[in-house]
């Protein structure tokens, strides 16, 4: 159930080539490659990051978890906009 036959390939290039021509599909493929390579990419380097953290976190066990804090919704709120106006000046 998992794979496409020939039939179902046909019609769907068929559709394809319907909706966008014949033009834009070439681009319209380049562009779906770039986003799965951007996508790998992303999910290796999140990857790697994690594992430099876990090394970190072994040589150094003495660090702590990041700690949430105490703040309320209203604190928070304030904290935030008052970050956003030091990011723009």
């Amino acid at each position: 159930m998992g794979s496409f036959g020939t039939t179902e390939i046909i019609l769907i290039v068929a559709v394809l080539f319907l909706l966008f021509g014949a033009s834009r599909l070439p681009q319209l493929a380049k562009s779906l490659g770039q986003s799965r390579k951007a996508f790998k990419d992303g999910m290796r380097e999140a990857e790697e990051e994690e594992r430099i953290e876990q090394e970190h976190r072994q040589l150094n066990p003495t660090l702590s978890a990041p700690q949430i804090s105490n703040l309320n919704d209203e604190e928070l709120t304030a904290e935030m906009r008052r970050r956003a106006e030091v990011k723009q000046q």
